[in-house]
């Protein structure tokens, strides 16, 4: 019983981290219809930061902040300087730039911090069951998951980010900056990813750190469906407490073909998601 309650609070807070990861997904998949595989180089870069930032100064919290800021810089770079100049290409073309730009970002990472793990430090005290940093990744994860459907749902904000992502011709006539959203959406998605990767990486960071994360956070996302950030988040603590009982009960080295098998899965019975609309959408 012991075991059985051991596994899934650790599957609760490691799902905490995959529905972070796969909240960046999404919100940018809504405003751009693209599924942004740099996602991890972005929050690996902005960790990287906040490692550097930390060993100068010590303080945690600075790091956190300078991390966040970095993410939302990163995120509206990339639209604008390598996703805009693609709008009029084909729908393959932006998933190979940001395929190419995975790896450009970790080798470069690679380059500069070395390919060495390097200590990164928890939030707070993980000792314990339920560690106050297990406690912190859960609170923040769903403050943030919160925060995105209140501003999607309920500001003009939200209204515009909608508006150029799924009508951006009748958006514009409206007075609406298409171009100025998308490089918003782009940044509020690379800050979230950026938590993620704060969420994720202790205690050691290195280049390839969040690869395995980044798989199952995408299986998060189509399980939730790519339109659906509360079902993305109901999507990431299932796969993390999931993914956490076949490495307790069947062995670790399951895990990541679980999560394929997940995803195949779902993909083949529920190609929009468990949560996620088929068709119609309503701007």
């Amino acid at each position: 019983m012991n075991g059985f309650l051991a596994l899934t609070v650790n599957g609760v807070a490691t799902g905490a981290v995959y529905a972070a990861l796969g909240l960046s997904l999404v919100i940018i998949y809504r405003a751009t219809r693209v599924i942004n595989f740099a996602q991890p180089a972005l929050a690996l870069i902005s960790t990287y930061l906040a490692y550097s930032v930390n060993k100068a100064t010590g303080s945690y919290w600075l790091a956190f902040a300078v991390a966040l800021a970095a993410g939302a810089v990163l995120g509206a770079l990339t639209e604008r300087l390598l996703i805009r100049p693609l709008r009029n290409r084909t729908e393959l073309s932006p998933v190979i730039v940001t395929l190419g730009l995975l790896m450009v970002l970790q080798a470069v990472s690679g380059m500069i911090w070395t390919n060495e793990p390097q200590s990164f430090p928890y939030a707070f005290d993980f000792r314990g069951l339920f560690s106050a940093s297990n406690l912190f990744t859960v609170v923040a994860v769903l403050v943030t998951a919160a925060g995105i459907l209140v501003l999607f749902r309920f500001t003009s904000l939200g209204l515009r980010l909608r508006a150029a992502a799924f009508k951006p011709e009748v958006a514009r006539m409206l007075g609406v900056r298409v171009g100025l959203m998308l490089t918003v959406g782009w940044a509020l998605a690379a800050t979230v990813g950026a938590l993620a990767g704060l969420l994720a990486t202790p205690p050691f960071l290195f280049p390839t750190v969040l690869d395995g994360v980044f798989v199952y956070a995408l299986t998060a996302a189509v399980i939730g469906g790519l339109d659906n950030p509360a079902g993305t988040v109901l999507g990431g603590f299932a796969v993390g407490i999931g993914l956490s009982y076949v490495s307790g009960y069947l062995g670790p080295e399951l895990v990541t073909v679980a999560a394929l098998a997940i995803l195949v899965l779902v993909l083949a019975l529920r190609p929009n998601g468990l949560f996620g609309q088929a068709v119609a959408r309503r701007v």
